[in-house]
């Protein structure tokens, strides 16, 4: 019976010997073939201790959280230190293809790549939000491996890592602009997901729950969309300019101004229906967004 309790693995070498391989050639980095690996019906749940990058091809179902995702195209999934995957099947299905680079933070230590790597954002994706490859993407990314795999198989010396962090640093700017890419060309998936926003934010500001529950999270609008956080913010960055926090603020100047223009409600009474505590924070927050205060704002139209 699988364990379900996750596999903690903490370095190359543990990763290894859980696959069966041989001894790595180096022990703060590591490219593995997935194709053909040996099958550990006892492990299902994996920990990883590692910077991890992969492209895969005709995986079964894998697991990232509770989202579950297909990889039966071939696709690119990041993951940092501390993130879970398990698998549906229990071990690697025979039939998976592709690589997987594994990268100990200890190998980032005092590189220039150290202090960039909260810059790439889709560590922070979840697997359901993968990479599309096209071919030709594919086949640079795969080259790119190659040059980091013949290095450190090669003699290891004063310029080894220098040359694979440039090559790791290339990759992860390609993935981005992959991704920058994927943003504007998959509309019909990002669209219906900028529909939901505007019909969820719609609901909640016209709901009694901002005066229950105040101003919707950016994690309560990414877990209803079902998308996390780091890449809702990132779409909405490419496709409209503005961060989550900067569309419920939208949301709740464009309510706050219907409420200003048709009601008789004090100011004071708008700012409670829209959940702020304080009157100072709503009248701050709304000379912010349009230059004017809310009583400025009102007097507009009489």
């Amino acid at each position: 019976m699988a364990n379900s309790k996750p596999y903690r693995l903490q370095s190359i070498t543990e990763i290894h010997r859980l696959m069966g391989l041989p001894k790595p050639q180096h022990p703060l980095i590591g490219i593995i073939d997935l194709s053909g690996l040996k099958n550990n019906s006892d492990i299902n749940t994996v920990l990883f201790d590692l910077y991890v990058i992969s492209l895969k091809r005709g995986c079964d179902k894998l697991f990232y959280g509770q989202q579950k995702y297909d990889f039966d195209e071939g696709l690119m999934a990041f993951l940092s230190p501390g993130q879970i995957l398990r698998g549906e099947q229990n071990g690697v299905p025979p039939k998976l293809e592709g690589w997987m680079l594994f990268i100990h933070p200890d190998f980032l230590w005092g590189t220039s790549l150290a202090n960039k790597m909260k810059k790439y954002e889709y560590f922070d994706y979840s697997v359901n939000e993968a990479l599309f490859l096209s071919d030709k993407e594919e086949t640079l990314i795969n080259s790119i491996v190659e040059n980091i795999k013949n290095e450190y198989h090669a003699n290891i010396d004063k310029f080894s890592q220098d040359i694979i962090i440039s090559h790791l640093e290339t990759l992860l700017n390609y993935a981005e602009r992959f991704y920058q890419r994927q943003f504007i060309t998959r509309k019909i998936t990002n669209h219906q997901i900028l529909d939901r926003l505007e019909k969820l934010l719609s609901d909640y500001f016209n709901s009694d729950d901002l005066v229950t529950k105040g101003l919707p999270t950016v994690q309560y609008i990414s877990d209803n969309l079902n998308v996390s956080p780091t890449y809702l913010r990132s779409l909405l960055k490419t496709l409209t300019g503005q961060s989550t926090q900067q569309h419920i603020h939208d949301k709740l100047i464009e309510k706050a101004k219907e409420k200003l223009s048709t009601t008789d409600l004090s100011v004071s009474e708008i700012a409670y229906e829209l959940g702020f505590e304080h009157l100072q924070s709503f009248s701050k927050l709304f000379k912010t967004k349009t230059n004017v205060s809310p009583l400025e704002f009102r007097q507009s139209f009489n």
